[in-house]
């Protein structure tokens, strides 16, 4: 079955289908300034999600995420704390791949940092300049020419008759800036030449001494490694313009080859308790916040995941709550289905991978949701729909564990939390007797203690120090 998802660029539902035997997609990564939170992290999954169903639909996948470690932001906040970029930027990434690993994200198939790319984002702007798309400026920077490219904007739907392109800004000067606003249309920056603030972070070039412009990093890395043109693009919405649609324009222009992308994969933006999130509002949550409250990286994954991903998703601890529940319900039906059929949630574990055949067990709806435009939301209500009818049936608990391994849910992580009851200070007084009888190696009354307490519906469950009970 086809795995289809809304394109942004021919603005319908496509079916993905790739051009060789592998499915070539690229993810803009993180920029390794800070800790990740969870709008970041609510994209990755996503993502994830889709390289997952991608391989469970019988496709193999070659992903490649960038790490960015030179831009505006990295080079900033390392000289203001007098550390090298590499260092900073090196203790970033390293928390940004603990916290996907908790949150049980597939490794990238390859995972290029911008810094080791400069030679190839060198050869790419030198052949804009060469062949007319982009222009070098006095201080050296080079410049991307809006104009030279009929085409710009079609990804975004900017309206091209009404775009207003210029080699300035509204300010009247080059946009300079790694990032701008919406409302600002104008050339863009391939190669930044070296300023004062950038210290000891440039690299020579044919222009002079400077460090790449944001944009020019995806599109040589995704060149090198997936080729002139692939199949699918991935990133926030909030990429879509100006970052998306600047790659569009100098990789076209560079290699004559269009589409650069045939698929391109929008996920929404991610709310807090119905707010935007941001650092004034206190809102601005990361995973290690979340898990300090309580909450499981598998909790939070599934409340990252219960919003479609073309909708806003309102992120809130009432749904953490909601995906607790949901999981152990889960996992609880899990283990009941896994008893009748004799094997172990270990065993559940090695079935968890994209190999099982789902289509023509009670979870077919789930997957043909999946399949449909991500639909997760969906799937999930399809998996609980069917969930009732799991009994020993290991086609069926084959299936699910594809499922599982689609979602990236790990439920062997997810412990079931049995109410504990107290018992009668009659069968605690017991139990208490029954101890100390063993302490004296007085075993037949010991046994004979035990033996009353199960009469009265208590086990004694005996501990290196002590004793538990647990109603039978």
């Amino acid at each position: 079955m086809n795995v289809s998802i809304h394109n942004t660029l021919s603005r319908q539902k496509d079916a993905l289908v790739p051009e060789t035997d592998t499915f070539r997609m690229y993810c803009c990564g993180p920029t390794v300034y800070g800790p990740a939170h969870i709008g970041n992290f609510r994209t990755f999954v996503v993502q994830d999600a889709l390289r997952r169903t991608l391989e469970c639909s019988g496709l193999k996948v070659k992903h490649v995420r960038n790490i960015t470690d030179v831009d505006d932001k990295t080079i900033r906040e390392s000289r203001k704390l007098s550390m090298s970029l590499k260092d900073f930027t090196k203790k970033w990434e390293d928390k940004f791949h603990a916290d996907c690993e908790k949150l049980n994200m597939l490794r990238p198939t390859i995972e290029p940092r911008a810094t080791e790319h400069i030679a190839e984002q060198l050869d790419m702007v030198s052949k804009l300049v060469d062949n007319g798309h982009a222009y070098p400026a006095r201080d050296g920077s080079v410049y991307f020419k809006i104009s030279t490219f009929d085409e710009y904007g079609k990804l975004a739907g900017l309206d091209r008759e009404n775009m207003a392109t210029q080699a300035t800004n509204s300010a009247g000067e080059a946009n300079i800036a790694d990032e701008y606003e919406r409302e600002s249309v104008s050339d863009f920056a391939l190669w930044k030449g070296r300023k004062e603030e950038d210290g000891e972070n440039f690299w020579k070039s044919p222009w002079g001494e400077g460090r790449p412009g944001w944009h020019i990093e995806c599109s040589a890395m995704s060149k090198k490694y997936l080729g002139d043109t692939f199949d699918l693009h991935g990133g926030g919405i909030d990429l879509c313009f100006p970052h998306h649609e600047n790659e569009i324009a100098q990789s076209e222009c560079s290699t004559g080859k269009s589409p650069y992308v045939r698929y391109w994969f929008h996920s929404a933006h991610l709310m807090v308790e119905g707010q935007k999130m941001s650092k004034s509002l206190g809102n601005l949550y990361t995973l290690d916040d979340l898990t300090a409250k309580g909450y499981s990286p598998m909790q939070i994954r599934y409340a990252l995941l219960s919003g479609h991903y073309r909708q806003q998703l309102n992120f809130t601890f009432k749904g953490l709550d909601d995906a607790k529940s949901a999981l152990a319900k889960l996992v609880k039906s899990i283990k009941s289905a896994l008893e009748r059929a004799g094997m172990s949630m270990n065993d559940f574990k090695k079935l968890t991978t994209s190999k099982n055949k789902i289509e023509g067990t009670i979870f077919e709806s789930a997957w043909k949701a999946l399949c449909d435009d991500l639909n997760i939301p969906r799937a999930l209500g399809e998996i609980f729909g069917a969930i009732g009818k799991l009994d020993g049936n290991k086609a069926d608990i084959s299936a699910l564990a594809s499922l599982m391994y689609a979602l990236g849910i790990d439920v062997s992580q997810e412990a079931i939390e049995e109410p504990k009851e107290e018992a009668p200070a009659e069968i605690i007084a017991f139990a208490q007797q029954r101890w100390e009888a063993k302490q004296a190696k007085d075993w037949a009354k010991a046994d004979e203690l035990r033996k009353k307490v199960a009469e009265l519906g208590w086990n004694i469950l005996d501990k290196k120090d002590g004793f538990d009970l647990k109603k039978i």
